[in-house]
């Protein structure tokens, strides 16, 4: 096993830290001497880099799996920037652009590859990763396994497949939001064997946590921001077309605002993304389309303005916020109408996942209600107190 001034030599010459954060350098000496591993790491916490550096400190081939194509290519983009040989497979390549990649792959030219879990379901490409000598896999976001998560995918249960078809390759689960409850879930789902186990604090110390009743809830957002004039942040609404027409709104009234959400065409969206991380766009008014793996440091605000549907979604949201350390606001706009649409849209689930969604939804309203420090109550939720 490299000793540690080797694992900070790549992590210099690749990533460009001196130091590691905190828990990356235990995970990863656990990742190299090949457990299983389960690790909980807020957002901005590093998480990418666990799987990242051990692909690049052995021989042979890491699986990333992958919720999303965009985040795919953020992080391969990245990653090739800093010399770090990477791709991905996804249903946004052509034909001749996935022949040229599997190539690739089977040449041994790449340590890391991305790809959604139902692509490496497909028959062929499991006979492939046979074939490429893969020495982990590390499933991204792996709350997505867990009914009980706050952003459940059915075709993340495919992953445990892998397991019975590689049985000594090691995996390695990792998340931003994750109860106690999803956290042994993700576990069981993904067969881990007697994995090892890390669980980063969830304060925020630089957050400010603030709930505000919603009443003339545009008047609300553009006070803040007038109060507010040198700072940018994401507002997050719950329908695509709210996105629209506040960022319209705020535009009329000189404020540099765009839209985002999954139906804005993908160069618009792309464009969007990018102005707002070059500062040249101020607030993103977007639905939970935007955020993973979006790394701005200096997002000074995250507002809520709809009623999230769980609590691990806002702490997700709101851990958007403040990166760089300095003092942020995380402001949610609250209302019993927000509650009641929430209800009827859980009224039209099958009963289990209505069940679920109740709960969750009432945690996320008893939290919005409390009377006593929203940090104690959110940290009292995901078991740290």
């Amino acid at each position: 096993m490299p000793v540690s001034s080797d694992l900070r030599a790549l992590l210099k010459q690749y990533f460009g830290f001196e130091s590691f954060r905190p828990l990356q350098e235990e995970i990863i000496r656990d990742a190299l001497a090949g457990k299983d591993i389960l690790a909980l790491l807020p957002t901005g916490g590093g998480k990418s880099l666990c799987f990242q550096l051990p692909a690049l400190a052995r021989d042979g081939l890491t699986v990333v799996v992958s919720p999303l194509i965009a985040l795919m290519k953020d992080q391969v983009d990245a990653l090739t920037a800093s010399g770090v040989p990477a791709t991905f497979l996804n249903s946004s390549l052509k034909a001749d652009e996935s022949r040229a990649r599997l190539r690739g792959l089977h040449n041994g030219e790449y340590r890391l590859l991305y790809a959604a879990p139902e692509r490496l379901m497909l028959s062929g490409m499991l006979d492939d990763l046979q074939r490429w000598r893969v020495n982990q896999f590390a499933i991204d976001e792996a709350h997505c396994i867990s009914e009980w998560g706050h952003d459940f995918r059915p075709e993340y249960r495919q992953i445990a497949q892998l397991r019975e078809r590689f049985p000594q390759v090691p995996f390695m689960a990792l998340t931003a939001t994750a109860t106690e409850r999803v956290r042994e879930d993700i576990a069981e789902q993904l067969k881990l064997r007697d994995p090892a186990r890390y669980v980063a604090s969830f304060n925020r110390p630089n957050l400010t946590y603030r709930v505000s009743a919603k009443a003339g809830a545009y008047g609300q957002v553009l006070d803040f921001l007038r109060a507010h004039p040198r700072d940018s942040g994401i507002i997050y609404c719950q329908a695509r077309k709210t996105t629209e027409s506040l960022a319209e709104k705020l535009r009329a009234d000189g404020i540099k605002a765009a839209p985002y959400h999954a139906e804005v065409a993908k160069e618009e969206r792309s464009g969007n993304q990018e102005g707002f991380l070059r500062d040249e766009i101020r607030v993103i008014c977007a639905t939970i389309a935007f955020g993973m793996g979006i790394n701005k440091p200096n997002v000074r605000f995250v507002i809520h303005y709809d009623l999230p549907k769980n609590i691990e979604g806002y702490y997700q949201e709101t851990g958007r916020a403040g990166r760089d350390g300095l003092p942020s606001e995380c402001v949610l706009l609250f209302s019993a109408g927000d509650v009641q649409k929430h209800l009827g849209f859980i009224a039209e689930k099958p009963p289990s996942e209505a069940a679920i969604a109740r709960e969750q939804l009432n945690q996320m309203v008893h939290y919005a209600e409390c009377s006593g420090c929203r940090r104690v109550e959110l940290l009292a939720y995901f078991g740290e107190g």
